[in-house]
Parts: C-alpha cells; structure tokens; sequence
C-alpha cells in the first residue's frame, strides 16, 4: 500500500468545511489537531501491537495494569487509557452516535499529559497548541462534528512505519502551504530543496560513531529538520540526534509529536532569539529557513539587552533574518557546518557601516562563509523571489580558506507540470548533484564563480566637497588665519561672523540682535515671543530663495543665484565684490537671566564656505596602500571638485546579478532595419485590406 493514497482523502476533509463556511484560509487549523490525532492514535496502537509481540500473547494477557502502562510510558511515545483499556479508537467512537461526544471526550481526556497538551485537550489560559477543544466546539456550533470526525476515522495509518507518516505529513503541510502564508505552511521549505540541502549536508560529513547533532532554530511542523535527518540515514549508518524549536503554537506541537516517534529528537516551544531552549548545546549541523522580512520590534529590548554575545550587530528592526544568522553560528561546534535559507535583502540590504554589512563583514573575517548558492524564483509555495543558501564551515578546507564559491544555479530548474502555489519549478536530481558538485570542486565553472572574499567587500570613502561659485571661488578664501591659542599654530577660521544692523527678507526688517523687550498685549512673556514669533521666522529664512540681505555698519551682503556667489556691498561706494560660493547662516536662541546679562532673545549672522558631505564607492583591496592607491584613481577621475577625504567605511554586498552578468548580443543595426520595412510593408497591406 502506498499511504499517499490517503493524501486526497485528508483532504476530502476540507469540503465539510467549505459547506460549513469555514474560511479556506482557516481549513489549516481545523485540520492540523485532527491529523495529529489519526497519527498519534496509528502509532499508538501499532506501538501496542508491537508490545504485545514482544512479550507474547499468553504473557501479555497476565500483566498487571499498572505494570502495563509502565512498560508504555518506557517507550516515550506516550499512551491513551481510553484506546488500551476499552480497546476502542476514533473509528470505533464514530459508531455509535448517541454516545459519540461523551466517547470523544472521554477519549480525549485518556491521552498522556503531554500529548494533552499538545492536542489542546483541556480548555485554559495556558498554550493550547493545536486548540482540538476549541476546533471541537466550532465544529459542534456548525453541527458537523460527528461527520468531521467519522471522515477523519477513515484514515488508517496503522500499516505505516513512521517514515511513511512522515512524508503523507510533509504532502499534507505542503497543500496547508498552498492556502495561505499566515498558516502552517509559512515557511514550509519544498522537498527539493530540502534534498539539496541534504546532499549538501551528505557532503561534509563522513561515517563516525560520533553522534551527528543536526539542530534547526526555526523548525516549524519539523519537515526540513526531519527531511534531512531521514536523507542522512539513507546515506550513513551514523546515529543522529535531531534538536529543534520553533514559536508557532500549532507547528510546534506536530514537530513534537513527530519528534516523540523518532528514535533520538529534542523539540521545544519558544522564541529562539530571546528563549534559547538549547543554550548549552552546539551542534554539527545547523539548517533554517528563518522568517523573511519579519519584524523584531516585540521584543527588541530582550535582544537589545542579550547577555549571550551572540549577537555582534543588530539589524534592521524591520527583518530579523540575520538575527537567526548570528544565532546559528554560534551554535555551531568547532568543526560545525550549517546550510541557512534566506532571502536576497541578508545579501544586499544596509549600506556600508550598516548592522547588515557589518555583520557580513563579520563573517567573511571570520571565513565562516563557503558557499552561497542562488537558487531559482517560483521555488517556495509562498514567494516567487530569488532565494539564497549560506553554506557555512566553522573549519574550512586549507584550499577553501579565505575564498566563497558564489553558485548561480536560478537557471537550474525544471518546471512543473502542475503549480503548486507560487512553486512553479523545482530543482531535479540531476540539477542538485550539478550543485554539490560544484561545491566539492570549488572551483570556477558554467555554474560557480570563486571569488576571494575580499572581492565581496568595497569601500565607501566620504568625501567633503568644496561647491565653487561660476568663477570656480569658494567663501573659504576669504576666512582670515587664527592662531591657536595653546599651539601658537596658525589656523584657518571656519566662518565669519557680523556684526549685524539690518536683517531682511524683503518683507520684514530685523534692526535689533539681542532683543529684551516684546509686545506685552500681543505676548505672555519673552519666551512666548520667541516661540512664536522670531524662532519661526529666522528657520524660515533661505538665502537662496528669499532676497535676504545681512547689513553691517559700513556692508552689505546678500546671496546671488546666478552667480552662486556671495556678494559684499560696500555702503558708501556702492562697489560690489564676489566673495565665492558661501552660505548664510542666521541662529536664533532663547537665553535665561544671569547675573551679568539680563533675559534676551540672541541672533547671530555667520558667513560659512559651502561644503557638501558625500560619498564615492570604490573596488576594496586588503593591502592599505593599495587600497588608498584605487580610492584616489577613482577621485581623480569622477571629482572634479575640490574636496577634503573624511572617514573610509568598508562594507560587504554579496550581488549575484553583476557576478554573473552575462553580455546580451545586440542586433545589427542592418538587420533591424530590414525587420522594419517588412512590418512597414504589412502595415500598408493591412491598411489595404481594411480600406477594401
């Protein structure tokens, strides 16, 4: 028998809901406790079964109940009194409708604790998982609970093993995936991708009678986690112990029910980035397919005030990806690989000095990066966008150190004959064992580029221009030289200031610079007027724009536009003088009573050279000098303006686009011409035509 055959019976399911009005988008919820329950109930009673073999019929007949349930509860799988003792399962209780809720219910109550817990059995305050009490008691209001359940009484998963539970169980959380991105199926990673990361894992790691932990931050209903676990036994007679948690109620508790069925798996329930269930533990392996774009901002204190040092930089509180980058790296063991799924923002997002750049820059330091893999769009069931593998190596190969192989495999898949979501494609054998088997050459082909990671990294100089006026003059000429005081050295001033008469906006006229008295019926106070008179109008003030002119006793001064200059007047002759480009700067502040000085309103008229902070991007190169020598060549040639170099900032952008650009053959110029004349000449026949 094969068990997908119960894949369209499950769900067949979902018509009771449709005819119910139940939500499509909500179906995933009322299925989820009951496919937990056929589950669990399978495995139980062939756990029974199992037992009764074991010990032998006759043996088995004169154990004492107490005795019994001992020898259960030692096969962790956990046990219901209702199925042992009354010898009757789901099926059995569908049949007689009359004592159908008091059977169920019965039946509910007869599970272990923790199973109950997990189910949502008993109705409170505390996590209810996947809330089968609450499902229940919708399904009784829409009267369809006894049909709903005989339905899912039909599905008999005694004859399965527990692998093939599994993958019915990976086929089912794909179809919850096609629903909706809020339900189980948000961050369902396809089995081809999953195989991929398997072989990739398969890859790096040899037979051992060392355990192999394999640990997943963000685990969801387990099938990435399991998926590779059951892959890697395929492969090696190594022992395996899975280890995972994840925050989604509902997924969490199918993780840990499929958990209890494994021979050597530890799931829990929480947040990993402020709950680390496992904060003693490092592993072998580390996969995840961590939420994309996903907000931190619930708990950003708890990670802003970590005290595990996992975390060197914090990103963007709009995407926590990279905080579960972080996270794994420092769960991996000495010698620790990890394969992590991301989208292209933990590539490319945050510019150089950014959380984001910064913590790439942290791991290329560190050489934690092997591998990055590009992998087609119309992969995932709940995106079309370019998705992204890091291959990390806490122990990189001799010939691997310093380097990352980049892997443009988006041309590599196959498309399906059916869509599946947004899943349009997916990766066939042929086309996974191309990928790791560039991994294991790591070296350049049709496929892969490898790159010193130092080609990942630029530099973004900061530069502070000089703006000139049309003359090519700047105000900075005109500053006189100070000396410093303590030095004795001789400085130029940075402005200069006026001693003001007059200042207008050719609306309103300022004669008084420190003012002290105010229009008493108009005003409370000093501070009022300031507030709500000068405060506004000086911000307001624009040299450019407002034929603002600045009067001293003996000058004028003012902003010319065309020019780009600034002017001087002198008073009494009348002569004009272009002092280069500058700016007008006019502050206004409120200041309290001293002992010396009485309470004033003060504004200041400063004249300043025009400087203009911006930045260039560069190629980066780890020697120093070299790496000065490239910033100036490219200063040289694009800036054309005086400017002083202020702080070099080098960050890290991983672009698989410019890596992998390839040239497109434009058309000759002769052969788009003759294409026109013939569409021409059909134009003229179908005006022909139409006019007949």
């Amino acid at each position: 028998m094969n068990i997908l055959q119960y894949e369209s019976k499950i769900w067949a399911t979902a018509d009771l809901l449709r005819g119910s009005g139940i939500k499509e988008s909500e179906w995933p919820s009322f299925m989820m406790p009951f496919f937990a329950l056929v589950m669990i109930e399978s495995r139980l009673i062939r756990m029974f079964e199992e037992l009764k073999t074991e010990v032998g019929e006759e043996a088995f007949g004169q154990i004492q109940k107490e005795d019994l349930y001992d020898l259960i509860k030692d096969k962790g799988q956990g046990y219901n009194s209702y199925i042992f003792e009354k010898d009757l399962s789901l099926q059995g209780i569908c049949q007689n409708d009359k004592s159908f809720e008091t059977d169920l219910d019965g039946y509910l109550k007869g599970f272990d604790g923790e199973t109950k817990d997990l189910l949502g059995v008993d109705a409170g305050d505390g996590e209810k998982f996947l809330d089968i009490r609450g499902v229940i008691t919708k399904l009784k209001a829409k009267k369809v609970l006894l049909g709903y359940t005989k339905l899912w009484a039909e599905i008999d998963l005694k004859p399965f093993n527990n692998s093939e539970i599994t993958t019915l169980e990976e086929h089912i959380k794909r179809k919850w995936a096609d629903i909706s991105a809020e339900t189980a199926g948000e961050q369902y990673t396809p089995d081809d991708v999953i195989a991929l990361i398997s072989e990739i894992v398969a890859s790096k790691i040899e037979e051992s009678d060392k355990l192999l932990k394999i640990y997943d931050c963000t685990c969801g209903g387990g099938n990435m986690l399991f998926g590779v676990e059951d892959r890697i036994n395929q492969k090696f007679k190594r022992l395996t112990q899975t280890y995972g948690q994840d925050w989604n109620d509902a997924l969490y508790a199918l993780a840990k029910i499929e958990s209890r069925f494994r021979p050597d798996s530890k799931i829990e329930h929480g947040n990993t980035l402020v709950d680390d269930k496992f904060d003693n533990e490092e592993f072998d392996v580390v996969i995840a397919n961590p939420p994309y774009g996903v907000s931190w901002s619930g708990y950003s204190k708890d990670i802003q005030n970590d005290k595990t040092e996992r975390f060197k930089f914090l990103p963007s509180i709009s995407d926590g990806q990279l905080l579960f980058m972080q996270h794994l790296i420092s769960k991996l063991d000495s010698n620790g690989i990890g394969v992590v799924v991301h989208n292209g923002s933990s590539l490319f997002s945050g510019e150089a000095g950014s959380s984001e750049s910064n913590i790439r820059k942290w791991m290329l330091d560190n050489d934690l990066v092997e591998a990055l893999i590009q992998l087609p769009t119309e992969e995932f069931f709940n995106t079309n966008i370019y998705t992204y593998l890091w291959v990390l190596n806490k122990r990189k190969d001799h010939i691997k150190q310093g380097k990352v192989l980049l892997i443009d495999a988006s041309n590599s898949a196959t498309p399906l004959k059916k869509k599946k979501g947004e899943k349009k494609k997916e990766l066939a054998k042929a086309a996974i064992q191309t990928v790791v088997d560039s991994l294991t050459s790591y070296t350049d082909n049709s496929l892969s580029k490898l790159v010193k990671k130092e080609h990942l990294y630029f530099n973004k100089q900061t530069i502070m221009l000089t703006n000139v006026d049309v003359n090519g003059l700047s105000f900075e000429s005109q500053l006189p030289l100070k000396e410093d005081k303590k030095t004795s050295e001789k400085k130029q001033a940075s402005s200069m200031v006026l001693t003001p008469v007059l200042l207008t906006d050719g609306e309103r006229e300022l004669t008084e610079f420190s003012i002290t008295t105010f229009d008493e019926d108009r005003y409370t106070s000093l501070l009022d007027y300031f507030e709500l008179n000068i405060k506004p109008f000086i911000s307001a003030l624009d040299y450019k724009e407002q034929p603002l002119k600045v009067s001293t006793p003996l000058l004028s001064y003012w902003y010319d536009n065309a020019q780009e200059t600034l002017i001087k007047e002198d008073l009494k002759t009348g002569k004009k003088e272009n002092l280069g480009c500058g700016k007008i700067i006019i502050k206004s502040t409120y200041k309290k009573k001293t002992k010396k000085l009485p309470e004033r309103i003060a504004i200041s008229i400063e004249l300043t050279p025009n400087y203009e902070k911006d930045y260039e991007i560069t190629p980066f190169d780890k020697d120093e000098s070299i790496n000065q020598q490239i910033i100036s060549k490219h200063m040289n040639k694009y800036v054309g303006r005086q400017f002083k170099y202020l702080e070099n900032t080098v960050g890290v952008e991983i672009n698989f686009k410019k890596e992998f650009y390839r040239k497109t053959k434009l058309r000759s110029t002769k052969d788009i011409q003759s294409e026109l004349i013939k569409l021409n000449k059909k134009l003229i026949e179908l005006e022909n035509e139409f006019f007949l």
